[in-house]
Formats: structure tokens, C-alpha cells, sequence
């Protein structure tokens, strides 16, 4: 077997790089309270009052989870009045089309 052609595999400090980005990615989204929101959040934009009434989980722990998915580059948000609306990004409309398609 020739691993020169599994570049994952050898010591290239930008591939490690990649491989740690993913790993991070894989473990925020691996929780199972973010694969719903993420799943909600296919649908379309939501406020966080929308998403507790189909959770069973209080608005500061949604909006926790939230924040993790928005500092991740998943999630957006757009304050309008006095709430805030999250929906997902391009690259979360990407990781989530790859989750739910398996």
C-alpha cells in the first residue's frame, strides 16, 4: 500500500490542522440537544421561545447550545425587536445536510 496517497495520514502540520477543526466540529455536534436544534433549524429561522416549546430544556440552556453552534459558524442570529431569531449559516446548512442525509 502506498500512504503517499492518504495525505490525512502523514505529518503535514495543515492536514493535522483540519483534522483537529473536524474533530471539534464532530464532538459540538455529536451532542444530542445540538443535533435537534440543528434539525429544527432546517426548517427555518426560529426565536428561542419557539424552540423551548418543543424542548424540554429552559431558554438559557437553548440558548447555551446556541451559542455554541453560532461560535462555531453553524448558526446565525437576527435581532428583531425584542427577540433574537437563529438560523442556520451556509456551512451549518452544509454539516446539517451531511448529518441527516446519512
Amino acid at each position: 500500500m502506498n500512504m503517499g496517497s492518504y495525505n490525512c495520514c502523514l505529518p503535514n502540520k495543515q492536514e493535522f490542522e483540519r483534522i483537529k477543526a473536524l474533530s471539534s466540529l464532530l464532538k459540538l455536534v455529536a451532542e444530542e440537544s445540538r443535533l435537534k436544534l440543528l434539525c429544527v433549524l432546517r426548517q427555518g429561522r426560529h426565536c428561542v421561545c419557539e424552540i423551548a416549546e418543543h424542548f424540554e430544556m429552559s431558554q438559557s440552556l437553548i440558548s447555551h447550545h446556541l451559542a455554541d453552534l453560532k461560535e462555531a459558524g453553524l448558526v446565525k442570529d437576527e435581532p428583531k425587536g425584542r427577540r433574537v431569531y437563529y438560523s442556520l449559516t451556509k456551512k451549518g446548512q452544509k454539516v446539517s445536510d451531511l448529518i441527516f442525509n446519512l
